[in-house]
Formats: C-alpha cells, sequence, structure tokens
C-alpha cells in the first residue's frame, strides 16, 4: 500500500478505498471490542473529563474515555480497565471533551488556499471534519479539477470530504464556463473513495422544470446512497420551493431569515445556517429555535466562504459556534448543530460527529463551551494542534502545470474596452445598476439615471463600472454593466480572476484606465486580484491554480488578503469583507442582478437583460 500522503487518486487506481487512507471500523472492531471488554490494553486513555455527550445534550462530569487505532472504544466513569502498561493516560484537568467540530457546507477555494493550507489554517480552531463543495475549480479545470482537489483533500490529517459539484454551469444559457459538468462525470465520480454526495444544486429552476441532466444527477447520487445538496436562492416558498425539495435537495444553506429556516426544516430538508467572512445568516434564523422552540435536529451550522484572513484572525467552525451561542443559542445545542446533525445528515453518525464507541477518535479540549477556546485538538486518536498551534504536516498535491495557466486574455485591454455606448443623440440614460447589500449574498435591482458624454455612458455618485472579460478561451470578450453599494471614489479599479462561478475576471471600478490595467496585470502573473488607484498598483494576491488559489500558507495568503482590503478602503470601500460582495456579482443562481460574459443577467426571472432601460 502506497503512503497515503503520496497516494493520488486516479481513474486508473479505483481500486483505492478510504480503509487505505483511515482504516474501517471493520478493520479494528475486534480491536475495539477487545479494549472496551478489557482484554486489550486501549492506545490513550482520557481522564478527569467533562465529556460533552452531543447525543444527549448533556455534559458527564468526571468521565472517562479511552481510545484504540484512532477510535473511541470505551466511554464510562471509570476507563481503568482500558489501561495497560502501553497505554499514555491523560489528565484533562476537569476541562471539557467535545466532538471535534465539523463544517457541513463550505467552498474551500474561497479561502484561496489549496485543501492542504486549507486545513493547516482550520486545524488549531478545532475543525475536524469538513464537507467541502469545489464547484468553483470545477468551472476552470472541470472533472480533472474536482479530482485535485478530492485527491489532496484524501491525503489531510483531518476528514475532508467531497462534494461533486452539480452545476458548471450553475445556469446554462445564461453564462460560459472553462468546462462544463455532465451526468456522466457525476455518476463517475460517486465511485471515487472521498465523494460523499453531490454539491449545491444551484439551478433550482433546472430542476423544478424536470431537466433532464439535473434529475441523471441527483439519481445517480441517490443510487450511490449518497446525499444531494440544495442551493434555493428564491423567495417562493410555493409549489415551486416543494418541487425542488420534491427533486431530491437534502438541504439548503441559502436562508437569510427566519422563514426561510422554517421553510427548509418542515419540508423535510435540513437548514444550514452559516456564517462566512461576509455571510451573516445565522443571527436572523437561530430564532427558530431560540425563541420558537423548533427541534434543533435538522439545523447545522456551517461557513460557505471563509476567506483566509478570517481563518487565521477570527476561527472557522469556532467561530460560527460562538456565534451561535451569543445569539442566544444554548452552548450544547450550538455544538450539536456543528457536530452529531452534521454527521448524521451526511449518513456518518456511526462514523463522526460524537465521542461514543466506535466512532473516529476526533475532540476538542477546552476550558469553557461559551468563549469555547480551542486548547487541544484531536484526530483520529493523534494530537494535530495544541494551544493554537498546528503539530502535523498537511501534505500538498502535486499541481500540474495544467493547473497554473487557466488566464488566457486573447489580448491587451484598454479603456476603450469598458465603455457603454449610449443610444444617439441622447443626454441622460436609464440604467440598470447591480445593488451590493452589505453582508449578504443577494444583491437589488436598482435603476439609476445616468448623465452621457461622446456618446458614451459615465457614472455618478455611487455608481461603478463593472466588467466580465472572458478568460477560458481568449475571446477578449467583455460583458459591461453598472454596480452600486461600494463606496469607491476616486480613479480605482479592483479586478479579481475568483468570479463565482464561471470565474472568468470580474472587474469594478470608477476609472477605465485603472479596470484595464487591473485586468491586464492578472494576465501577467496568471491570475488572482488587482488592486489599481491612479493608475498605480495598491495590491496584488497572487492565485496561479486555477486562478482561484494559492500554495501559500494561510498567513502569507492572509497578510496579502489584508492589504488587499486596505487598498479597497483606501479607494473609499468601508463594506464589511467587501470582496466576497466582488467575487460573487458573477454568480447568476442568486437574485436580483447579475453579470456574466453573456451579459446582464435577471435571477428573478433567469433571463438576460439589456443594461439601458427601454
Amino acid at each position: 500500500m502506497k503512503d497515503p500522503k503520496t497516494c493520488h487518486i486516479s481513474k486508473k487506481m479505483k481500486q483505492i478505498n478510504m480503509t487505505q487512507i483511515f482504516p474501517s471500523w471493520a478493520d479494528v472492531a475486534p480491536n475495539l471490542i477487545a479494549v472496551a471488554a478489557g482484554r486489550e490494553a486501549a492506545d490513550q486513555v482520557f481522564q478527569n473529563c467533562n465529556l460533552v455527550n452531543v447525543q444527549t445534550r448533556e455534559v458527564l462530569n468526571g468521565w472517562q474515555v479511552a481510545v484504540a487505532k484512532g477510535r473511541f472504544a470505551f466511554i464510562g466513569p471509570d476507563a481503568s480497565h482500558c489501561i495497560g502498561d502501553k497505554t499514555d493516560v491523560f489528565d484533562v484537568d476537569g476541562r471539557y471533551l467535545v466532538p471535534g467540530l465539523c463544517d457541513g457546507h463550505m467552498h474551500i477555494e474561497s479561502g484561496m488556499l489549496t485543501p492542504a493550507e486549507f486545513a493547516a489554517a482550520v486545524i488549531p480552531h478545532g475543525t475536524t471534519t469538513m464537507f467541502t463543495d469545489p464547484h468553483e475549480i470545477a468551472n476552470v479545470l472541470g472533472l480533472e479539477g474536482v479530482r485535485m482537489m478530492h485527491d489532496e483533500a484524501l491525503m489531510q490529517p483531518v476528514n475532508i470530504f467531497t462534494q461533486m459539484p452539480s452545476c458548471a454551469p450553475s445556469a446554462p444559457g445564461l453564462e460560459t464556463t472553462g468546462y462544463e459538468i455532465s451526468a456522466d462525470d457525476v455518476a463517475e465520480a460517486m465511485q471515487w473513495p472521498g465523494i460523499i454526495g453531490l454539491g449545491e444544486m444551484m439551478n433550482f429552476p433546472g430542476v423544478i422544470n424536470g431537466d433532464q441532466q439535473m434529475l441523471a444527477e441527483m439519481a445517480a447520487t441517490m443510487n450511490a446512497g449518497k446525499t444531494v445538496g440544495g442551493h434555493y436562492a428564491s423567495p417562493d416558498k410555493g409549489p415551486a420551493f416543494s418541487a425542488y425539495v420534491a427533486g431530491g435537495a437534502a438541504d439548503d444553506h441559502e436562508g437569510t431569515a427566519e422563514e426561510d429556516a422554517l421553510a427548509r426544516v418542515r419540508n423535510g430538508m435540513r437548514s444550514m445556517m452559516r456564517l462566512g467572512s461576509a455571510w451573516y445568516d445565522v443571527e436572523s434564523q437561530i430564532t427558530a429555535i431560540t425563541e420558537r422552540g423548533l427541534d434543533p435536529r435538522n439545523f447545522i451550522l456551517c461557513t460557505d466562504d471563509c476567506m483566509a484572513e478570517t481563518l487565521v484572525n477570527d476561527g472557522h467552525m469556532n467561530r460560527v459556534v460562538r456565534h451561535a451561542i451569543e445569539c442566544g443559542c444554548d452552548p450544547l445545542i450550538a455544538l450539536q448543530m456543528a457536530t452529531i446533525n452534521t454527521a448524521t445528515h451526511f449518513g456518518l453518525e456511526r462514523e463522526l460527529g460524537s465521542i461514543t464507541p466506535g466512532r473516529r477518535a476526533d475532540m476538542i479540549i477546552t476550558s469553557d463551551l461559551k468563549t469555547l477556546p480551542i486548547e487541544n485538538v484531536i484526530c483520529r486518536g493523534k494530537t494535530i494542534a495544541e494551544n493554537g498551534n498546528i503539530t502535523v504536516d498537511c501534505p500538498h498535491y502535486n499541481w500540474p502545470k495544467s493547473s497554473r495557466n487557466t488566464v488566457n486574455l486573447g489580448k491587451t485591454f484598454s479603456k476603450e474596452d469598458f465603455n457603454i455606448p449610449a443610444p444617439e443623440g441622447t443626454r441622460l440614460v436609464s440604467a440598470k445598476v447591480i445593488g451590493v447589500v452589505e453582508n449578504q449574498a443577494p444583491t437589488n435591482a436598482l435603476t439609476f439615471e445616468l448623465p452621457v458624454t461622446d456618446g458614451r455612458v459615465q457614472i455618478s455618485g455611487d455608481v461603478c463600472h463593472i466588467a466580465l472579460v472572458e478568460r477560458h478561451r481568449a475571446t477578449g470578450h467583455v460583458s459591461n454593466g453598472f454596480v452600486s453599494g461600494f463606496g469607491y471614489t476616486g480613479d480605482m479599479a479592483i479586478a479579481s480572476t475568483v468570479a463565482h462561478d464561471s470565474h472568468h475576471i470580474i472587474v469594478v471600478g470608477t476609472s477605465r484606465k485603472d479596470m484595464a490595467l487591473a485586468v491586464n496585470r492578472l494576465g501577467e502573473v496568471g491570475g488572482g486580484v488587482a488592486v489599481f488607484k491612479n493608475g498605480q498598483e495598491l495590491a496584488l494576491i497572487e492565485l496561479p491554480i486555477a486562478g482561484l488559489m494559492s500554495d501559500q500558507p494561510a498567513t502569507k495568503v492572509a497578510n496579502n488578503a489584508s492589504n488587499m482590503i486596505k487598498a479597497m478602503s483606501d479607494c473609499g470601500c468601508n463594506l464589511n469583507n467587501a470582496f466576497m460582495q466582488h467575487s460573487l456579482l458573477a454568480l447568476v443562481v442568486i437574485p436580483e442582478l447579475r453579470i456574466s460574459d453573456l451579459g446582464l443577467v435577471d435571477v428573478t426571472k433567469f433571463e438576460l437583460t439589456n443594461v439601458l432601460v427601454d
């Protein structure tokens, strides 16, 4: 058997299974049983614990825990019968033993990090399991990109389960991508060892209308006994919503209000409440539990999108749990929503999510359940972090050249590429403008009266130029429009190859000259984020892998991200994590108004629309 640190899964290696990454319960069950019965000695015993039992929602004072072969073998008031000459015995000193935290829905690429570096960033924060949807890289590199993410995920010392992306493009006919995911791709991926289900089904109109490809993808997933992820970004809770749920989506993280959470759980879905770098949707939905008293079993906490700066400075799932508690949630319920609820949803409640016999020995040691300081992190029976410092290696995949040469512009851009011509003879036009909403993914569809000079529509006040520059096939095509809400002033531009989900180049600016400079700069470095002001580069984040990720440590990427945020502030923008708002302006499956490489998109109608009002 190859060392899992160097093992790469490929089409020719389908015989590899998870037991080669981490032994299955069946492989170690005889030993676990013998340890629990006292016939064999445990590898470790933890004494003097306040054990947080998420199965019963109680704290068991003074209990002990025995671990063998990376799994829990025994829990109870006295584990002395599990101790042998070679058993390592640890005195927890009355602190809390909590199951390792699980992120129920997330995108590693949003951290601008590879799976290895993302894992290294979140391990000290107590995250031991992640359910990740790599649909960002799928849009750039297709199934092969998903395979790269999947393979590096399996190499890590924590549990990273991959959801096969469902929608690339997210909305066929409204955008083009570097690659398209097919139902055959989904069926193939369901055989890979680390695939846990289907990623968020963003094409909810397709599901509602019985699109054959969407139905085939969901059928392949359910036939494999795996979970279909949901994404219903519509306020309509009537027949359309019921049709979507009937299609098979088992969860949804797009809720922003209590009524959204209620609709999900009442229809048999899991409501995933997210706190990411820019999405603050826990407080507005958790009242379904804290005030209405609903059964919390069907509620899950997740991050969705976290930038490296958030991970390094604020935390990961520990941050989400603390926030839920600050919003009035009982700490034990908050912990359930970040452990056992998540594991149960993905059919892994016998594998992880609780400190009970047979499960993976994933746990954190903390001295307080409300503030949740992460003092020790243990995964699969091994200590992987102590007092905020990682103590293990996170191996890297050997990313090929094909993953690093993905920005294909086809030309050098000039300010003329960002013109929007006005009807002949007009001095004032009415324009449709994308309205940014702070801390939320949806946008507003606004209308502004804009002046015309020399036959070109000008920006005014808080309205900026926005453009999507095609970068997959070197067509040189540009879609132009307008956006409001960033607060930019002076001559500036910010361009990014992170442009969910098609990941062309999205550029916002007040100066068409700076817009051209920023776009051309990304072509030079092979992807990333560039901020220009008055013709000068203020900040640059290089993201050479698919134009989405750096393989540098999270601290370095976080520092570059901090410089970018400062540069955005220097340009007049003071929104919380405005880059997340910027990068999602091309996500044509979240209302109300977006931009794609095909033009302006009215997401309330799922159709292209003119920038200028007729």
